[in-house]
């Protein structure tokens, strides 16, 4: 995440951790999100049980990381 990125107008600009760390808080905020809201869906709106809810949460919640954080390296 370090180095420098160039800007649409050319220039260059360096990324500071202040970026770094806000990207990870967006990764974290997606992952909950997603996860809460997939448990919510499926253990209220279908009625499942707990541990297949828990395990869709855990999946759901992984997939959402994995596409917040390729979206973040863009």
């Amino acid at each position: 995440m370090g180095g420098f990125q160039v800007q649409a107008n050319g220039q260059e600009y360096k990324v500071g951790r202040g970026a770094a760390m806000k990207a990870w808080r967006t990764i974290a905020l997606h992952t909950t999100v997603a996860a809460g809201f997939m448990f919510l869906l499926q253990r209220y709106g279908l009625s499942a049980t707990l541990e297949s809810s828990l395990l869709w949460a855990i999946v759901f919640g992984g997939c959402a990381a994995g596409l917040a954080y390729s979206q973040a390296n863009r």
